[in-house]
């Protein structure tokens, strides 16, 4: 994710500095699933009510476990805030806060945690072809994602195609 989060960043133009905060908060956005029990975490089917209000814990307890590193206070807001929804529904959390107040790295974190997730497999489903990735972030382009972050993922998917999502890429500015 943070690799991801990172092209995506640079894809944005933006400066260094926060193309390497983006790429830090991509790779610590789920540190705080260390404090979700593992029979959440390991399930191999869909959760259910209970185990997914445990699992939406994850941003809060990351942010605490950072909180303490002084060198990562800017990270801080961008793991709290990255499951939330860019139009404020009751589906983002933890504040369900909405477009511009929340971080912009957390906004493309959200996105490549998303390429990241669809596209790997997982235990009930192989990973989702690159077309069915594009569809899905259109369809939720404006709800769930910010639509500039999604106008800047797509043409980088196009162009990089599968290279994009190679899991065993390294970071680079």
């Amino acid at each position: 994710v943070g690799v991801y989060a990172s092209k995506l960043a640079r894809e944005m133009n933006f400066p260094k500095e926060f193309i390497e905060r983006v790429y830090i908060a991509g790779l610590l956005h789920d540190v705080g699933k260390i404090g979700v029990p593992d029979r959440i975490i390991t399930k191999p089917d869909k959760l259910n009510d209970e185990e997914y209000a445990e699992i939406k814990k994850h941003p809060e307890i990351g942010a605490k476990i950072l909180e303490p590193v002084e060198f990562l206070a800017d990270v801080v807001p961008c793991v709290r805030h990255h499951h939330e929804w860019y139009d404020g529904s009751e589906r983002g959390y933890p504040e369900r806060l909405r477009g511009d107040r929340i971080p912009l790295p957390s906004r493309i974190i959200l996105v490549a945690d998303t390429v990241e997730a669809m596209t790997s497999d997982r235990p009930y489903r192989h990973g989702l072809p690159l077309d069915v990735v594009v569809s899905e972030l259109h369809k939720f382009s404006g709800s769930q994602f910010d639509p500039t972050c999604v106008d800047a993922c797509l043409p980088l998917l196009e162009r990089e195609a599968e290279d994009f999502i190679q899991k065993d890429q390294k970071f680079d500015i």
